[in-house]
């Protein structure tokens, strides 16, 4: 009965709708959000299905070639027992994240929550029987956190994903399909996401790239309707606030709300996932692993520190973006021991620092390789990550500073400000093993937020 009444839902739905997102105006509530998304600026990216299991990342399925009949048994060990919602928000919450964005369904088309649109889903598979989703929603809300759902456009296990794109081959799939009905199933899929766990804070989708090939001087292009203009209105009408958000790795699209960067600070083009992107004026997103992998993947020990991930942040900020960070949690459904420990040293660092990185906009001098300025209010904030000496020499200002001091005590900072810039003197040298050493310039009135 419930997949009937969300199937007449999305009907009615299709039925009213005659305008297309190529038209899209952002109702009053959704840019609140998009203000409230660009103030939060540290999330926590959560890559958890039942590839957790066998240990080798979320694509497993794709990189071993595992048919889906085989993969599909994967579900019937999938029993996270140690699974905590309260111990996972509360973790992200103490490290000083303002949002959770964690996977409904991965490329492996594993619904992570209680679909009725399709049994393949951790209710009706697994020994577990719980909805995994709920518990996060209920404790986000407890805890004053935003959630957000990560969900895949292509799927390697449903039938009617055809054709097939460029991955997810030779796993026993049909070469058969109706790519419409895969669409329906899709957004029915995000119908009961966005009505059955109250209010989010968006919908993060990837996957989109797996039908597209290059063309036009190697320009990415669709080969196939993704019908985006459909699934954005649908997602826009059941919830204005909710923020929409496409890993395409392209330039945004019509009806996007944030613009997100897989790996890089916005404009780098370092990983070759960004490399047709150009930076929009929508809020702005990067994200990136606190090992080399997304899910879990028990073989891999290449874990950042929390210097390296504070000082991503603190360079993410710099650029006018949130930084999204990403913990696999493991198939019993807890936290690997060394991602708790350092984000919870980052954040110790926020508790004190946070002032600098919290509301802010990019400050009004670019990055530079000795760091970044990030700005709110009459002040600007200059993160040195890198100091080349006990000066530092900054391009010119447009207003008066006022004062110039150390954000971590107060003492004051030596100033020299001309037409031809801006200098600033230590009282001693710098501290070698400093993860960020900030100084907070007064302005005399406010600054430029971009």
């Amino acid at each position: 009965m419930v997949r009937i009444q969300l199937l007449v839902i999305y009907l009615v739905f299709l039925a009213l709708t005659s305008s297309a997102q190529t038209t899209y105006q952002p109702a009053p509530e959704n840019l609140a959000a998009r203000k409230a998304f660009q103030d939060d600026k540290f999330g926590l990216f959560i890559h958890w299905g039942v590839y957790s299991i066998l240990g080798d990342g979320e694509w497993a399925m794709n990189n071993r070639s595992i048919p889906v009949k085989d993969y599909e048994r994967l579900a019937t060990f999938f029993n996270p027992t140690e699974f905590d919602a309260k111990a996972w928000v509360s973790m992200a919450k103490n490290a000083g994240m303002k949002y959770i964005t964690v996977t409904s369904k991965h490329h492996d088309g594993f619904a992570m929550y209680d679909s009725k649109v399709s049994d393949y889903d951790i209710m009706d598979r697994t020994p577990y029987k719980k909805d995994v989703l709920k518990a996060l929603a209920d404790e986000c809300r407890a805890q004053g956190i935003k959630l957000f759902f990560y969900h895949s456009h292509l799927d390697w296990h449903h039938p009617d994903y055809y054709p097939r794109g460029r991955t997810g081959q030779n796993l026993g799939r049909p070469e058969s399909g109706t790519f419409e009905k895969y669409l329906t199933y899709m957004d029915t899929q995000l119908t009961e996401l966005l009505t059955n766990y109250g209010p989010i804070g968006g919908i993060w989708f990837d996957g989109w790239w797996d039908q597209t090939s290059k063309a036009n001087g190697e320009l990415i292009k669709p080969n196939i309707d993704w019908h985006l203009d459909r699934t954005y209105s649908l997602i826009h009408k059941l919830q204005p606030a909710a923020l929409i958000g496409n890993n395409h790795h392209v330039t945004p699209l019509p009806g996007e709300d944030f613009q997100m960067f897989e790996k890089d600070l916005p404009g780098a083009k370092t990983t070759g996932f960004n490399v047709e992107q150009t930076i929009s004026q929508l809020p702005l997103e990067t994200c990136e692993t606190m090992n080399g992998n997304w899910g879990f993947n028990i073989k891999d020990s290449r874990y950042k520190s929390a210097k390296e991930l504070i000082r991503y942040l603190v360079k993410a900020a710099g650029n006018n973006a949130n930084f999204l960070l990403n913990v696999g949690p493991m198939p019993n459904g807890k936290i690997q021991p060394e991602f708790v420990t350092t984000l919870a040293e980052m954040g110790q660092w926020m508790q004190q620092n946070g002032e600098t990185v919290y509301g802010t906009r990019g400050g009004p001098i670019s990055a530079h390789d000795w760091g970044v300025t990030t700005a709110k209010g009459n002040k600007v904030y200059v993160h040195i990550i890198d100091w080349p000496d006990r000066q530092l020499s900054l391009p010119a200002l447009s207003g008066k500073i006022r004062s110039a001091k150390l954000f971590s005590d107060k003492s004051p900072v030596k100033i020299s400000q001309s037409p031809e810039g801006v200098i600033l003197t230590l009282a001693g040298a710098p501290s070698p093993d400093a993860i960020d050493t900030i100084i907070e310039l007064e302005m005399a009135g406010e600054t430029v937020k971009k």
